[in-house]
């Protein structure tokens, strides 16, 4: 798969069928932001929200993102958001559909979309929401719970790193709870946004 615009890619992987969970989701979702996006967001796979819409982040959890980027001052026009895995993995509980985590197969069939992604729009910085992202682009090892906010060195992109998935935030067992982890989300941002601008700036200082 050659290096092609996003739109184009969109097009291709709506007819994707690597994995069997083309089978049981509404439809591919594939990511969504400008080509010339300077960040991008990977987290783990398209919700309930997300597969009825087909569009990534426009859930609860994307809600939260979208607030936490305002508090944290990254301009959202600038952002582009995608996931590991391009279709909703569930599971039937009574009439509701709930997420169930995807395994390494359905993970790996879906890697060429996500690495011509990355070659299409070319971040400054990639960021993993949650553990599943993040061991699946940055390092099977990766502990999001101990590294999160810590950049890598990696080839994708000249900053790295990873924090909570928003929805583990929204799972939080109380409002107290949630608060404290929506901050702790907004500094990990604010951290990334700070390197970022720092990394733009750092050919001014030279000359």
């Amino acid at each position: 798969m050659g290096r092609l615009s996003i739109p184009k890619l969109r097009e291709e992987a709506a007819g994707c069928q690597r994995c069997d969970l083309w089978k049981r989701g509404t439809q591919t979702v594939f990511g969504e932001g400008k080509q010339t996006s300077t960040v991008m967001f990977i987290g783990e796979q398209p919700g309930n929200s997300e597969d009825l819409e087909g569009r990534p982040f426009v859930g609860p959890a994307g809600a939260l993102l979208d607030r936490a980027l305002a508090e944290a001052g990254i301009d959202r026009a600038k952002v582009y958001v995608t996931n590991v895995v391009k279709h909703f993995k569930w599971e039937p509980r009574g009439k509701r559909r709930i997420h169930k985590k995807p395994n390494g197969v359905e993970i790996q069939a879906c890697r060429p979309w996500l690495e011509a992604e990355i070659a299409a729009v070319k971040p400054k910085a990639i960021i993993c929401l949650g553990s599943t992202a993040a061991q699946a682009v940055i390092d099977p090892k990766f502990k999001v719970t101990l590294q999160r906010g810590t950049f890598v060195d990696s080839p994708l992109a000249p900053l790295v790193t990873a924090t909570v998935h928003p929805s583990s935030i929204l799972r939080a067992p109380t409002d107290e709870a949630r608060r404290a982890e929506t901050q702790h989300f907004i500094d990990d941002l604010k951290k990334i946004r700070k390197a970022i601008e720092s990394r733009e700036s750092a050919p001014a200082r030279r000359r």
